[in-house]
């Protein structure tokens, strides 16, 4: 395996230096670029103009809850307005309010095992759950066993008020030992530096229902530290086993920060069927500031090049993560000539998560489908609803606040079309890429007719695209089903459609640059969703929903 990342060395280099999708059969893009006022058509001038303004350095990567966020979602309220859409948001504005906050651990929390004091990031590393957790204080812990052998696993009522100490997998364990005040649970070595960061770090969160409820921590032990809980070393202890007696208590700091939708509508022409809504959604936001300060961009797509294609040269698959899916020594052994790269230019430090392709390219993606709209003279029969949803990145907060408050009565939306990282496809982002991919997931799922229409539009109006449903397969280990916004719409059982031209080396990485989008296919992308958006919005009827609709407040399953 080794030869075969050296084989892909030269190529993955001269690609990540010198190439980029390009604006029909022009030179590689620029990093920065002011182009012309957009025009009513859906074009690749425009997605370009738009995508370098909406990604640029300045919006500060539009993490949901930050002042990026903000700036984004300005940038299209701004755009909406232009256009003359309707607002549709809270209180005759454009903005639906999502209420997110953050949480952060207190590093001054006390805690001792008995009379020892143990320390946060340490000695433990709390994960604390979603509502009011459970008081710790006064609690004593017990060793429940471990799950691979169920049949050792002590009762539930011997774990009442007490901390479980468990071993093995665990999901299901809460269920098992409801009246448990809190759990331990042993992490392997490698996962200890990722939870030191994860308590470090601020986690943004979204307030709702269940934050009234009483819940039992996770406290993640390192295997070093358990005989200071538990008395003795895990490997001495039985099922059973009684452990020392937690007192103080975890705390954490919070505060609400602030974050919106981007409501707004087109309405139809049909004094009846305006009353019913065709949604359109993208999400807004992105990943923010990279914590841990400036890399060097091209060093590091460079290496992303390198691990990509030395994966897939393995496996003929994409990894889920640049760099995922090879070993510690496959990903020890690609080495990037910085010397080379730096004869070329000099070194481009970023640390801004800027986010052209997710989801820059599905929000501009989206504003050029409102102009277009809003400029016709003919409007569709049923009005479209455009969703610019916020907090995809952390958990799909916005799309569930929309459809769990929607600002349109729920029962009207007679479909959803989402649209998440559209600008790139090529053979060159991925396997089996083409100027004419995308995926599809979702679109038979709930309505036949929405899947079959999906697939007429495509010929009928001699779209030529390829679609691609791999990632629709029913129990796909990459969940992309549940995954993007298009999921809190079905869970209601509005009929949905996802499209996205894939994966590709830039993805969550600061090099997601506007200079590496694929315009043309962009904008090829969102002119046939405006297509598919007439067709649905024009029918003579509902979308017919012939498929179970799942269990809004139940678990997503692909």
């Amino acid at each position: 395996m080794n030869s075969t990342i050296r084989k892909f060395a030269l190529a993955a280099f001269v690609i990540a230096a010198f190439s980029a999708p390009s604006l029909g059969a022009q030179a590689p893009l620029p990093l920065k670029f002011t182009g012309k006022p957009t025009q009513p058509a859906i074009t690749a001038a425009d997605a370009m103009t738009r995508l370098y303004i909406f990604a640029d350095d300045s919006m500060m990567g539009r993490a949901a809850g930050t002042e990026g966020g903000l700036k984004g979602t300005a940038y299209i309220e701004r755009e909406v307005r232009r256009l003359g859409l309707v607002p549709a948001g809270d209180n005759g504005t454009f903005f639906q309010a999502v209420p997110l906050y953050e949480r952060t651990f207190d590093a001054t929390s006390t805690l001792t095992a008995d009379q020892t004091p143990v320390t946060g990031g340490r000695d433990y590393f709390p994960i604390r759950p979603t509502g009011i957790p459970k008081s710790i204080d006064g609690a004593q812990i017990i060793y429940a066993g471990n799950t691979r052998d169920t049949t050792t696993l002590i009762a539930a009522p011997a774990t009442v008020g007490k901390i479980v100490l468990i071993t093995g997998p665990t999901p299901g364990i809460s269920r098992r030992y409801p009246a448990a005040v809190a759990f331990m649970i042993v992490p392997s070595e490698p996962v200890i530096p990722q939870l030191r960061e994860f308590i470090a770090a601020p986690s943004t969160l979204m307030r709702d229902a269940s934050d009234t409820a009483m819940k039992p921590f996770t406290i993640a032990v390192p295997s070093a530290s358990i005989a200071t809980f538990l008395g003795v070393p895990i490997e001495n202890a039985r099922p059973g086993t009684l452990g020392r007696t937690l007192h103080g208590e975890i705390r954490y700091r919070m505060v609400d920060v602030p974050a919106r939708n981007v409501v707004a509508l087109i309405p139809g022409s049909d004094p009846l069927l305006k009353k019913e809504y065709v949604a359109l959604g993208a999400h807004n936001d992105h990943l923010g500031v990279r914590r841990e300060g400036p890399v060097d961009t091209d060093s590091v797509r460079a290496y992303n090049e390198m691990a990509e294609r030395a994966y897939v040269a393995r496996t003929h698959e994409l990894p889920g993560f640049p760099g995922s899916g090879l070993t510690p020594q496959e990903r020890a052994a690609i080495k990037v000539n910085l010397d080379s790269l730096h004869r070329i230019r000099p070194a481009r430090l970023d640390s801004i998560y800027n986010g052209a392709d997710d989801d820059g390219s599905g929000s501009v993606g989206l504003l050029e489908i409102a102009e277009k709209f809003a400029t016709d003279k003919v409007k569709p029969k049923r009005s479209l609803l455009f969703v610019w949803h916020t907090g995809e990145e952390l958990g799909l907060f916005g799309s569930e606040t929309f459809t769990d408050h929607p600002t349109v009565p729920r029962d009207s939306i007679v479909g959803q079309l989402n649209i998440d990282m559209i600008g790139r496809g090529e053979a060159t982002d991925l396997p089996g890429g083409n100027p004419g991919f995308v995926q599809v997931i979702g679109s038979h799922r709930l309505s036949t007719e929405l899947g079959d229409l999906l697939e007429k539009v495509n010929t009928d109006d001699r779209q030529g695209f390829k679609f691609d449903y791999t990632f629709d397969a029913a129990g796909h280990p990459e969940q992309y089903y549940c995954r993007s916004d298009h999921y809190n719409y079905a869970r209601y059982g509005i009929p949905i459609a996802f499209m996205s031209t894939g994966g590709h080396v830039d993805y969550h990485q600061v090099t997601d640059e506007p200079q590496y989008i694929n315009y043309a296919h962009l904008a090829r992308v969102a002119s046939f969703v405006a297509d598919l958006a007439q067709h649905v919005a024009n029918l003579d009827h509902r979308l017919v929903v012939d498929h179970p609709k799942p269990d809004p407040k139940g678990e997503c399953v692909q």
